[in-house]
């Protein structure tokens, strides 16, 4: 972490602490939106607080220095300790320290710790699909090597997991020999290994040859065994896990990656990945649009994928690595690119990422070895969007797109019509046991759908002719919910 001069950084946390003691005392009052240097006078220099009314003040501070340092992190927890015990370090930093450089090196190196690159093996039956290091060993199969990035996204004491995309462990052009480790022919790869950040290796042949005559690859002594956990082609994610022991063993300082609150348009964006297989490395733009469709084809139909656009440059390899924000957070996972244009590039996004990764482990650990994957429920609705507008957040400095969204149809002995909604109802809340889901956007409910499970309490709060009515609760029984693909 950047460390700044002890004259410096004492006299702002005196101020930041004045200000905000006194407006977070007051109800009603302005909140500290920024503190940025504005100016010199001599050897003063001028710093501005902007509120959150859009008022401002000033003071100053001399610009000499007495040598010692002291870092931001101890001036946050100075400030937990005696102002705002609940606020992030993420907060911290934007609201309060605006002032500081806007190199995010520190918070990109953190995010290295929880990266990682992958590589799958298909045996395939022919060689025109492309694969990274084909192995040939006659006839119409060979055995071939793709690469992509992954994150670390949770550890336990017992397995670590790990993210990529669906279509870094699946090829349709598997041939009957690619078995899983039943003996079945399987779309999913037959051997997958990863690599952590500064621990990396890279496949080798040995001429020798398994029991179905594919070539045998050498992964080093760095390579992490991993198993696949579970996916879905249709939100192109797939979790894989490994020994944790396993990886440790590698890095003792491996970690699972910081998850963000969200994301908006403009804000940083670093995409972590493997592009052309040449080690894990390192891109960075902003967030261009925060949601929007494309279409993808994984497996020879083309669906609509949500995504964030981002202006990060993007290659071969990158897909399954992490995109972050500024302050190391996770937003989304890489997916796609534009092969026309570099500065158009696609990840899915967070909500989409932790609403499946999650759903998928949580049917991983649910003790019946039928259930592999994600699965949803249906509300049994179709909606519609209206007033849509751009809301802006004075306070945050960022804004958001919000609609009414809007129930056109109900469908007869679906939950929603158990519920009591209607056709014509606008949708605002979606409670699942003790969360809630704001539903400003269409694609909020299915976002809010991702995180149900088997004997959650559902209800709904919605407006119906200017007023607004809570549902009745509901419980989602197992046998509502069907896999999601």
């Amino acid at each position: 972490m950047k460390r700044v001069g002890k004259w410096l950084t004492a006299a702002i946390l005196a101020v930041v602490l004045a200000f905000a003691l006194v407006l977070t005392g007051c109800s009603g009052q302005a909140s500290v939106v920024s503190i940025e240097k504005t100016g010199s006078e001599g050897l003063q220099d001028i710093y501005t607080v902007t509120y959150s009314d859009g008022s401002t003040s000033e003071f100053t501070v001399a610009n000499g220095s007495d040598g010692a340092d002291v870092s931001i992190d101890e001036i946050y927890e100075k400030y937990k300790a005696e102002v705002d015990p609940s606020i992030s370090y993420a907060d911290f930093l934007q609201k309060y320290l605006s002032f500081e450089s806007d190199d995010n090196s520190s918070a990109i190196n953190k995010c290295l710790l929880s990266s990682a690159k992958v590589y799958t093996e298909f045996i395939v039956k022919d060689t025109s699909s492309g694969g990274w290091m084909p192995g040939i060993w006659g006839g119409a199969d060979s055995l071939a090597i793709y690469t992509g990035g992954a994150v670390l996204y949770q550890m336990d004491d017992v397995y670590t997991y790990f993210v990529t995309n669906y279509h870094v462990v699946f090829n349709s052009n598997a041939s009957d020999k690619n078995k899983d480790e039943n003996g079945k022919k399987s779309l999913i790869s037959r051997n997958i290994t990863c690599y952590l950040y500064g621990s990396e290796g890279i496949p080798s042949e040995t001429y020798a040859r398994d029991e179905d005559g594919a070539v045998i690859y050498d992964y080093g002594d760095y390579a992490i065994d991993c198993e696949y956990v579970g996916g879905s082609i249709q939100a192109d994610l797939a979790v894989l896990r490994a020994a944790t022991s396993d990886v440790l063993d590698v890095n003792e300082d491996a970690r699972a990656v910081d998850i963000a609150d969200g994301y908006h348009v403009g804000e940083a964006a670093v995409a972590i990945g493997n592009p052309n297989d040449g080690g894990i490395s390192v891109t960075e733009g902003i967030v261009s649009v925060d949601n929007e469709y494309i279409s993808l084809d994984i497996d020879g139909t083309a669906r609509a994928y949500r995504s964030i656009r981002t202006d990060a440059a993007l290659y071969g390899g990158n897909s399954g690595g992490g995109l972050f924000n500024k302050s190391g957070e996770l937003i989304g996972i890489s997916n796609a690119g534009d092969e026309e244009d570099q500065n158009i590039n696609f990840a899915i996004p967070l909500e989409i990422v932790t609403g499946t990764v999650d759903n998928i482990i949580y049917y991983a650990k649910d003790g019946d070895s039928s259930t592999e994957g994600a699965y949803i429920v249906k509300l049994g609705v179709t909606v519609s969007s209206e007033n849509s507008r751009f809301v802006y957040d004075e306070s945050e400095g960022y804004g958001n797109i919000k609609e009414d969204v809007v129930l056109q149809t109900v469908a007869s002995g679906s939950i929603a019509k158990t519920l009591g909604l209607k056709s014509g109802d606008i949708l605002r809340k979606i409670y699942v046991g003790g969360e809630s889901y704001e539903v400003d956007r269409t694609f909020d409910i299915s976002d809010a759908i991702l995180t149900m499970r088997p004997g959650d309490e559902v209800k709904v709060r919605y407006e119906r002719d200017g007023k607004a009515y809570n549902t009745d609760v509901y419980t989602l029984k197992a046998a509502e919910f069907s896999r999601w693909n």
